[in-house]
């Protein structure tokens, strides 16, 4: 059998992580979690490459980890401060931002709103359409469930090109909400989406090449 072999330190591979943001857990955790989000190739389409994390989702520790990261942004520090400014709920772009965003609501004691895919929610709705690469899509939030004026953290697993991101920021304020921040487990280097969501604060835990 062969030996396993050490996650790789940062900088060793294409991946750059962020160590403000995983400044808790330690590069040597960091580099583990990464090393359990699986490449696909060429998925759904060539030249795409697909990043799957439901192996992190399925590790109960690392799952965990990454939620008191994205946690860690957000909770008072030891002066009492709160860092980028207080959240009072937390919304989720479909699907994978559901399944880091509600643990994380849960962990900061903050309700949490999922923004769905067009056609998802039963009306009223408030609606956003943008353009894809290929084609347009929309995304809903149903009428009355965010009180004005509340303050919201956006989560979702990966920022690209940031299409959905702005959407859903958008969607947000038009709701009467203020965006806090744009929090992400992965941000994929060289597609812009982070100059797309110029002016707004926005958080990666882990860059990875595109």
């Amino acid at each position: 059998m062969a030996a396993a072999q050490d996650p790789p330190e940062p900088g060793e591979g294409v991946d750059d992580i962020v160590v403000d943001a995983l400044a808790g857990l330690g590069p040597r955790r960091a580099a583990e979690i990464r090393a359990l989000i699986r490449d696909v190739p060429d998925y759904p389409h060539p030249p795409v490459v697909f990043r799957d994390i439901t192996p992190l989702l399925a590790d109960g520790p690392a799952l965990a980890d990454v939620v008191e990261a994205f946690a860690r942004l957000h909770l008072p520090d030891a002066a009492g401060r709160v860092l980028d400014g207080e959240i009072d709920v937390v919304a989720g772009m479909e699907a994978r931002g559901f399944l880091l965003g509600a643990p994380l609501a849960t962990r900061l004691g903050v309700g949490f709103l999922p923004l769905r895919k067009a056609g998802k929610l039963p009306p009223p709705v408030e609606r956003v359409d943008y353009d894809l690469e290929y084609g347009s899509a929309a995304i809903e939030l149903r009428t009355g469930t965010l009180r004005p004026g509340a303050r919201v953290l956006l989560i979702d697993d990966v920022l690209a090109t940031g299409g959905t991101a702005r959407a859903a920021a958008d969607l947000v304020e038009r709701s009467g909400g203020h965006v806090m921040a744009l929090a992400f487990l992965m941000e994929l280097s060289g597609l812009g989406g982070r100059d797309r969501l110029a002016g707004r604060t926005v958080e990666s835990l882990l860059r990875v090449g595109s």
